[in-house]
């Protein structure tokens, strides 16, 4: 027995010096561990993800596959290591396959070490024993193409054309968390073993073109560039002291990539991140055509304007203004802007330059401005056809028929040449007047 715990104690350390600790664990005990198997998948490899709707996914990595052991005191003279297999995303099924593998590749080498043997096959060979091939499908939602042979359930995980046809092995388990979504789990983990490799890797600065490890680096993912975070987060505050926070994107000519918010977070300092969230949001805010900001130099919070409508009401101060002239809410009465300001306005707005119209739009609001222009147009137009009714103020239009008008709001007679009020009772003696203005018209 002394010899069987030597080798025991050899091929333990074998391995803690061939594996990194998160793939050969150790137990304290001694004769027990587990070693944490992340298979090597072919280039492009790709999943499918199959629930209520059907989605694909590029991944580089999976979850473990976990072999637990403990090693008996007669291994390896004539007893096996006592092992479970475990898999978040394998059917139990499959586990179950492998584990036959394990135990026959025992039988072939039977009274030597056979940890590292099974941990080759189980790291190189599986995706080919159990003929796994991209693209892999998923069902996400507790329904698969296959059923479980003890019991016909149907059951979430990886489904392929071929089943391995075994019985389910006791040793064989699914690793299931079931308070979180499937595809989640598998693409966090694809990522965060994605990183922890880039954050490995010896990459060239594409703006200094020093060498740097990836984890002083920062990656676009839609256009592989690569740049160390010294330069961008220079570059990421010039850009945000100069306001130009839609502008965080990839420094490479004509490359649309844009840094997401974590990245230029991780970056910049908390002042000029609080500068670039709070221009992010406002020049989100500036971009929606019913916003605008409350006219109160002590509030300026964005209002959202209903349609068809002059009224706005801001709802951090409850301020109630025309978002037109931007004064208190006038109701139906003209704007108390004057009508030649809003038409140099209008003219200044038409004979903008791109640039300058994209200025004027985020000074007074996208949908402000081109409220102006149309009200412009319609001043000018009631200015040129309409009268105002000299009781209510309605603006009228005379399409035909004689000088007497009836406002169509009060309801007033008025005479449409000297905008004086009729006589209710006989109307029509304004005009047979020979003292009235408007004798004979």
């Amino acid at each position: 027995m002394a010899d069987a715990q030597e080798e025991r104690e050899n091929e333990m350390l074998a391995l803690a010096s061939i594996y990194d600790e998160d793939v050969f664990r150790r137990a304290d005990s001694g004769d027990r561990g587990e070693v944490h198997l992340c298979l090597d998948l072919p280039p492009d490899f790709k999943l499918v993800f199959q629930g209520v709707e059907q989605t694909e996914h590029d991944v580089s990595f999976l979850p473990p596959v976990i072999l637990e052991f403990a090693l008996p005191e007669d291994y390896p003279l004539s007893s096996p290591p006592i092992f479970t297999l475990r898999s978040k995303w394998l059917q139990r099924i499959q586990l179950s396959a492998l584990c036959k593998r394990l135990d026959e590749l025992w039988e072939e080498n039977e009274g030597c070490v056979i940890l590292f043997t099974w941990i080759q096959f189980l790291k190189e060979e599986t995706l080919d024993f159990l003929e796994i091939q991209s693209p892999l499908l998923v069902v996400t939602h507790g329904k698969t193409q296959h059923e479980t042979k003890s019991s016909g359930a149907k059951q979430e995980g990886v489904t392929q054309d071929k089943t391995p046809d075994v019985p389910l092995d006791p040793r064989a388990v699914v690793d299931l968390d079931h308070k979180h979504d499937l595809a989640a789990q598998l693409l966090d983990f694809n990522e965060e073993q994605w990183q922890r490799v880039f954050n490995g890797k010896m990459l060239n600065c594409g703006i200094c073109f020093m060498e740097k490890l990836g984890c002083d680096c920062l990656y676009f993912k839609i256009c592989n560039h690569v740049y160390c975070n010294e330069c961008m987060a220079e570059y990421f505050t010039i850009q945000i002291r100069d306001g130009n926070v839609q502008c965080l994107s990839c420094p490479e000519p004509k490359c649309t990539s844009v840094a997401t918010p974590e990245q230029v977070k991780k970056l910049v300092g908390e002042a000029e991140f609080a500068r670039y969230d709070r221009l992010l949001l406002q020049s989100s805010l500036d971009g929606m055509p019913d916003v605008v900001y409350c006219p109160r130099s002590v509030c300026r919070a964005a209002v959202m304007l209903e349609p068809e409508t002059k009224l706005a009401i801001c709802p951090a101060c409850k301020f109630a203004f025309c978002h037109l002239c931007n004064r208190g809410y006038h109701g139906v009465s003209p704007c108390k802007a004057k009508f030649e300001e809003l038409l140099a306005l209008r003219e200044e707005y038409l004979n903008a330059s791109p640039d300058e119209k994209a200025f004027m739009e985020q000074r007074y609001g996208k949908h402000v401005i081109q409220r102006v222009v149309e009200e412009s147009y319609s001043n000018e137009w009631l200015k040129e056809n309409c009268k105002n009714c000299p009781f209510c103020g309605t603006n009228i239009q005379k399409v035909d028929g004689c000088n007497k008008m009836t406002c169509s709001s009060c309801k007033q007679y008025f005479c449409w040449l000297c905008l004086n009020s009729l006589s209710k009772a006989d109307p029509y003696s304004h005009f047979s007047n020979r003292s009235s203005p408007c004798f004979n018209q």
